[in-house]
């Protein structure tokens, strides 16, 4: 982790902006392209779930501004962010949290994470961790939406990124998945949340590269 100090001036004054406002953050949702993804998840029968964590956190690790915080008057960035995502529950009617460390080779995460999902519906979790090393995910997979809000912390503020995806549908001879980006703007401003979406269609494209390499 390190403190971050802005030497451009308007990159002070734009993080001054909108860390003054009330509702600072806000939300994108676009359908990203699957199709070679999940052609390749069914090839080789793997879990649709844990893949599309690793993939989603990969992306916000690959970026300095997803892994970037605000602590009281200052802004960290932490080495490494580690997703804590929502998993259905045999116990109960509402979901657990499912926390799992980020680690780069997408096969040892991925059976990393499906142990730990698996303890989670047996086992939930939904205490509030006083953390911010976090990627915050969920899923509804009943719905392809088109707009997407949060439930969180606005004094003190609360940085940390949410993002979802929702159930996929085919357009034409693709299939598409609505996939939600909801960021602080002092942090995160449109600019990376474009480079966030074209790196995430990059790698979904090309599913062998990472799904199949320890």
């Amino acid at each position: 982790m390190r403190e971050i100090i802005f030497s451009d001036p308007h990159r002070q004054k734009h993080f001054d902006l909108f860390n003054r406002m009330n509702h600072p953050h806000y939300c994108i949702c676009a359908n990203v392209d699957i199709t070679a993804l999940l052609s390749y998840l069914r090839k080789e029968e793997m879990m649709f779930t844990p893949a599309i964590v690793y993939l989603i956190s990969r992306v916000a690790n690959e970026l300095p501004a997803f892994k970037q915080r605000i602590h009281g008057k200052k802004v960290i960035e932490h080495d490494q962010v580690n997703p804590s995502f929502s998993v259905q529950t045999q116990v109960s009617d509402v979901f657990s949290f499912c926390e799992v460390k980020y680690q780069p080779s997408a096969p040892l995460f991925i059976e990393a994470t499906k142990l730990q999902m698996k303890k989670m519906e047996e086992d939930p979790v939904i205490e509030d961790q006083d953390r911010d090393d976090y990627l915050f995910l969920s899923s509804l997979p009943w719905i392809s939406f088109t707009g997407l809000t949060h439930a969180m912390h606005y004094h003190p503020c609360d940085s940390v990124p949410r993002i979802t995806w929702g159930k996929y549908f085919e357009e034409g001879d693709k299939i598409k998945m609505p996939l939600s980006l909801q960021v602080h703007h002092a942090l995160v401003d449109g600019r990376h949340m474009g480079q966030y979406y074209m790196r995430w269609e990059e790698l979904a494209a090309d599913p062998e590269n990472w799904l199949s390499t320890l």
